[in-house]
């Protein structure tokens, strides 16, 4: 594998370095835009931090990987992705554990964390983050630039639309088709179908109105 570049260099960034470092595959740097670059904090994970226009490479030297976190609906990520192939780098493809992985297709720039499971005749987009610990069903297709949380089961048959989220524990069930932009709160269960730009999340546990000090056993 190529060096890579890492664009970013908040958490995302740095747990990809991190996978890289344990595959052994080399990272050049992380790149930033301009308006985060920290002068005072060249260096992140022993990695140098670099602006996208302060070094000249030979794009065909290396691939890249979109380090960065699910805000703005997976937007901004999928403009850097656009950016950076516009600019003639390849994007990169990681799998941390790939005896899991048997699925039909992965796309360009895709990181599937640890301990996923994809069954056969499941497709993944480009420029997608499976973080660790999911169950993405058989003949399910994810499309591009979609961020899944940890631990969520995507039943099989399934469609998830192109930029939407899904977060940590939630359950689709088989057959659901979500739609582009979506986001599905931790630990949600979906049953049906869901239109594009919906939201939809089962709220979080409310506070007791016993406090910890007082409980009689934990």
């Amino acid at each position: 594998m190529k060096p890579v570049l890492i664009f970013g260099a908040g958490q995302v960034a740095q747990v990809f370095n991190s996978y890289l470092f344990m595959a052994k595959v080399p990272v050049h740097s992380f790149v930033v835009d301009s308006e985060f670059y920290d002068k005072t904090n060249p260096m992140v994970c022993g990695v140098p931090v670099r602006t996208l226009g302060s070094f000249r490479i030979d794009p065909q030297s290396y691939q890249f990987l979109i380090g960065m976190s699910f805000k703005g609906l997976n937007k901004p990520r999928a403009e850097k992705y656009a950016e950076l192939l516009e600019m003639g780098y390849e994007p990169a493809a990681f799998s941390a554990d790939d005896k899991l992985i048997n699925c039909q297709h992965i796309g360009r720039g895709t990181c599937i964390m640890e301990q996923n499971v994809v069954q056969p005749f499941a497709e993944i987009g480009d420029n997608c983050i499976l973080w660790s610990g999911n169950h993405i069903g058989h003949h399910t297709k994810i499309g591009n630039h979609v961020f899944i949380a940890s631990h969520a089961v995507i039943g099989g048959a399934c469609e998830i639309g192109d930029y939407s989220f899904i977060g940590v524990n939630a359950t689709i069930r088989d057959g659901v088709k979500i739609g582009p932009r979506c986001v599905i709160g931790a630990g949600a269960l979906i049953l049906s179908d869901c239109e594009a730009d919906g939201v939809y999340s089962p709220g979080g546990t409310e506070r007791s109105r016993v406090p910890s000090n007082r409980l009689r056993s934990i």
